[in-house]
């Protein structure tokens, strides 16, 4: 399987808390990742999934 890099804005997994009203990683994280998260040095994600909305729409064509 190929991982993908791409930053946490392009990710399927992140997303807006209400809450805390911000952007936040959807998966569980360990504290060495978390603290990467955060400090925004989170590369080559192994969570990582593009974010594409019309995968769908293409796959009915």
């Amino acid at each position: 399987m190929k991982k993908m890099k791409g930053s946490c804005e392009s990710c399927m997994n992140y997303e807006y808390d209400e809450d805390y009203e911000c952007y936040v990683c959807g998966m569980d994280l360990d504290e060495d990742e978390m603290y990467n998260f955060l400090t925004g040095h989170f590369e080559n994600c192994p969570y990582f999934q593009y974010h594409d909305e019309y995968r769908i729409v293409r796959k009915q064509m």
